[in-house]
């Protein structure tokens, strides 16, 4: 389907079995599959129930693609919605992506409903998940009520400004949370991740103001400094042999992916061994467990 980048989701944990499907990512062409999305039939009530009864009673993967494929351009219209956040656009699809597919293999086309509308829970849940996993280095929102502020702040504002004592209770008001909730999620949403070292090129006045110069420079006791010396060289030995005792796949994929100055993508490592993008992060995660265990005996 035009230039869209397509891979097979497999070992999909499906309540009782492992099931595989068909799975379309947005590549580097992300017009283009915007684009395609769009060229993909809607389906009639009558089509959509009849594909919804051959998975859920007959467990067709056939009905299952064709459920995900012909809802993937509502994906998009939502994926775009979370545009402020300031995250890739192909990403935020790809989460939803991942939504759409939980909720149709949890569709029941015996309760009545049509499946965007079931579906559309899930897809914000994944888009949610991973902007809140990537929106900052350090995690925005962890409790339930932080969660909920983060995606409904904003939108409560009405200016740029900060809320003042009644606008704030308002919004706690309407979100069922704390006045000090809403306080705290204003600030962290205004604020801005900052580097410990000072910036480069950066004049005197600025630089003396990074988070470094405020340590006190307390120099280790040679003793310690060794210590600490023999320590490193040892985990770098042992990091040798480990990654040696890997074969030689392996080794490349961990070279590449960690060591290298320059890394690579699941991708461009999956087009250059032939196989899938998720193979090549089984192959990683496997690597990286195995060098794990021989770094600890």
């Amino acid at each position: 389907m035009l230039e869209l980048a397509a891979e097979y989701l497999k070992e999909v944990m499906m309540n009782k079995a492992l099931q595989t499907m068909e799975w379309m990512t947005p590549g580097a062409n992300l017009n283009a599959y915007i684009q395609g999305t769009a060229t993909v039939p809607i389906l009639t009530i009558e089509e959509e129930k009849s594909l919804g009864e051959a998975l859920y009673y007959e467990d067709d993967l056939d009905a299952a693609r064709r459920l995900v494929m012909s809802h993937l351009r509502f994906v998009v219209h939502i994926a775009r919605s979370y545009n402020g956040y300031g995250l890739p656009l192909a990403d935020l699809i790809q989460e939803g992506n991942v939504g759409l597919m939980k909720a149709v293999r949890r569709f029941n086309p015996e309760k009545g409903v049509r499946v965007v509308s079931f579906a559309v829970h899930w897809i914000k849940a994944e888009i949610h998940e991973f902007i809140l996993r990537n929106w900052r280095i350090v995690k925005v929102a962890t409790t339930k009520a932080q969660r909920k502020l983060f995606f409904n702040l904003r939108s409560a504002k009405k200016e740029l400004q900060w809320l003042t004592a009644d606008e704030a209770k308002a919004v706690a008001d309407d979100l069922g949370v704390q006045v000090q909730d809403v306080k705290e999620m204003e600030m962290r949403l205004y604020s801005r991740d900052a580097p410990f070292d000072a910036p480069d090129g950066e004049d005197d006045e600025k630089t003396q103001y990074a988070p470094v110069y405020f340590l006190n420079n307390k120099a280790d006791d040679p003793a310690q400094q060794v210590e600490n010396d023999e320590f490193e060289e040892d985990n770098s030995q042992r990091l040798t042999k480990a990654v040696k005792s890997l074969d030689l796949r392996s080794q490349d994929i961990l070279q590449r992916r960690w060591l290298d100055d320059q890394k690579v993508t699941l991708h461009q490592l999956a087009d250059e061994y032939g196989i899938s993008a998720e193979r090549i992060r089984q192959l990683e995660k496997n690597a990286m467990k195995k060098v794990r265990v021989m770094m600890e005996a």
